[in-house]
């Protein structure tokens, strides 16, 4: 069952204006020009209802599958909604730590929660056997985890995750963060999507936070059923335009040109944390990482980086984590020196040997 951690805390309420924002894990503040005038252009069409057409269209080129296997969502968050009105079943779990809106959005549909939390001292790596015949976890029916996990940045084997299913039991993913590894080689969708969800999210590497971008692509009846529940015209003609345009060919070219770049300022960022003796959770293919700051002392450690210039997102509304972990995004490497030295000061002012 849910605990009492806030469920819809989210980075964006841990940022702060006049703080450099290493809480929330949009690449962009603003989609780049190209993009920008491809959703000013759509402008001219809102006398009219969206038609998703074009951008279903889009997405199963992108992904190679039938049009009947995708669903244009208002975001991520959407398709959780979706998912928890329209998915049966009695026994859900959701692997934490993770994202919390899949949660929060089968606790506001009145459905009792189970979690599978994920042990630190095993890396925060799923282990399939957990949901097997014999597993703790054997009689779920709808299983929910992150891939690369937020806030993890745990990159879980495509092979362990399609060992989740079974007869009876729907497994949704969640890769809102997936375009960002280069390559994206433990992605789930393909040809063999049998009992898979798969949401998926434009608004991280595109800077489209606010205009809520995402899709599904799944199995075709539990895609269906999704559709049945989705509102009519949930999804704006300029979402829908940019989805369009960030499945053209010069865009996921873009991305992975940045899901590389992403890969190099990671390591320096980890680079810079280890040489204050700071660790992450685990190895992070994600644009962030989760750092334990425990060595620091106890306590969060947030209140004393804003007063450094720095805002970070708090770990302990993720289920399975406390106040000493914090979550940092991804930046250049000169940002990524600066708030390691931050917390190096935070260390001295600490009194920690």
């Amino acid at each position: 069952m849910s605990g009492l951690v806030d469920l819809h805390h989210h980075g964006d309420r841990d940022a702060v204006p006049g703080l450099v924002d290493l809480a929330v894990n949009v690449r962009l503040p603003a989609p780049p020009p190209w993009l920008a005038d491809v959703i000013a252009d759509s402008l001219h069409d809102l006398g009219r209802y969206p038609d998703p057409s074009a951008a279903v269209t889009a997405i199963a080129r992108r992904h190679r599958v039938d049009p009947e296997c995708v669903l244009p969502t208002a975001g991520g968050a959407e398709a959780f909604t979706l998912v928890a009105r329209a998915v049966a079943g009695s026994r859900p779990v959701v692997v934490h730590p993770q994202f919390t809106e899949p949660e929060a959005a089968l606790v506001a549909a009145g459905r009792p929660v189970d979690r599978c939390v994920l042990p630190h001292e095993d890396g925060l790596r799923l282990d399939p056997s957990a949901f097997a015949p014999s597993g703790e976890h054997a009689d779920a029916d709808l299983v929910v985890v992150g891939n690369p996990t937020n806030p993890t940045g745990v990159l879980h084997p495509a092979g362990g995750v399609r060992a989740l299913r079974r007869s009876g039991r729907v497994v949704v993913v969640d890769e809102a963060f997936m375009d960002a590894v280069p390559g994206e080689p433990e992605s789930v969708v393909g040809r063999d999507l049998e009992g898979l969800i798969v949401v998926r999210s434009l608004t991280k590497t595109w800077g489209l936070a606010g205009l809520r971008a995402g899709y599904v692509v799944g199995d075709p009846a539990l895609v269906a059923g999704l559709r049945v529940v989705q509102p009519p015209w949930s999804v704006s003609s300029p979402a829908l335009a940019a989805t369009v345009a960030c499945l053209s060919e010069r865009a996921v070219a873009e991305a992975e040109a940045a899901a590389v770049s992403f890969a190099a300022d990671r390591a320096v960022l980890v680079g810079e944390l280890a040489a204050v003796g700071l660790r992450t959770a685990a190895p992070s293919a994600a644009p962030f990482v989760l750092v334990d700051t425990s060595p620091l002392g106890a306590g969060s450690v947030r209140e004393d980086l804003a007063r450094l210039g720095f805002a970070v997102r708090r770990g302990e509304t993720f289920p399975g984590l406390g106040p000493t972990w914090i979550r940092l995004a991804v930046r250049d490497a000169e940002t990524s020196r600066s708030v390691a030295a931050a917390l190096d000061d935070l260390r001295r002012l600490r009194h920690v040997a």
